[in-house]
């Protein structure tokens, strides 16, 4: 069976790949096992602090950036934020939690991603726990760039947190979201959230509609002539 995998690049702080999460979890629905999911993190708000207050001094600071996301987020009904958002424990960082996740999704790997159920529409644990740690920041206004935040999230799951630990003090995380920074450049892409496909051949960026992405996925799981361009 041909199967089409998607290279998703985000970074949890994005308010976009948030409201985008629902997009993921209907092509899993549609698609199935016909694709595969790889989730790579960029360092968009690695110094949240700094891009927020050099972008917004001059727009009324977290205030307005505040008020910028809740008008953007305004008609999404499947996500919540938090009034206080980047107002109540702002994350100064976006880095530890992308080692985090990285390190879980190491453990995943070796142990064949269990899942939080059996069906394969049913997200993985890694999985489960990067929309965790999204809602904490975005609905809860929890700060994410703290290692205990991180930990309890993670031991609600139940999650091997001493392991977690070890892929992070040991190196292998942060040489996995090494890789991940070398595919960004390799593939050029230019922010959060991308879905890169067919090696790199296609991109979509932003807030893209489901359309958009479901006919790119039919078009490359249609094209069976290896080799070739696409049309799409």
């Amino acid at each position: 069976m041909k199967k089409v995998t998607i290279e998703l690049f985000s970074d949890v702080l994005c308010i976009w790949a948030y409201g985008a999460q629902a997009r993921i979890d209907q092509l899993k629905a549609d698609y199935g096992d016909r694709i595969e999911l790889h989730y790579r993190f960029i360092p968009v708000f690695a110094a949240a602090h700094q891009r927020i207050e050099q972008a917004w001094q001059e727009q009324d600071g977290y205030a307005g950036f505040n008020r910028h996301l809740h008008e953007s987020a305004s008609g999404w009904e499947h996500v919540t934020l938090h009034p206080d958002l980047w107002l109540r424990n702002p994350p100064r960082s976006s880095q530890l939690a992308h080692l985090y996740l990285k390190a879980l999704q190491l453990l995943d790997e070796q142990h064949d991603s269990p899942r939080v159920t059996g069906d394969q529409t049913i997200p993985t644990r890694f999985e489960e726990f990067l929309w965790r740690v999204r809602c904490a920041f975005f609905r809860d206004a929890e700060d994410i760039s703290r290692l205990a935040t991180l930990d309890a999230l993670a031991q609600e799951m139940d999650l091997p947190v001493p392991e977690i630990h070890r892929k992070m003090n040991d190196g292998s995380a942060h040489a996995d979201l090494h890789l991940d920074t070398e595919a960004r450049d390799r593939y050029l892409v230019p922010g959060s959230p991308t879905l890169v496909f067919n090696e790199g051949r296609q991109r979509l960026y932003g807030n893209v509609g489901y359309r958009i992405i479901d006919v790119n996925i039919r078009e490359l799981l249609r094209d069976t002539r290896s080799g070739e361009a696409s049309w799409c």
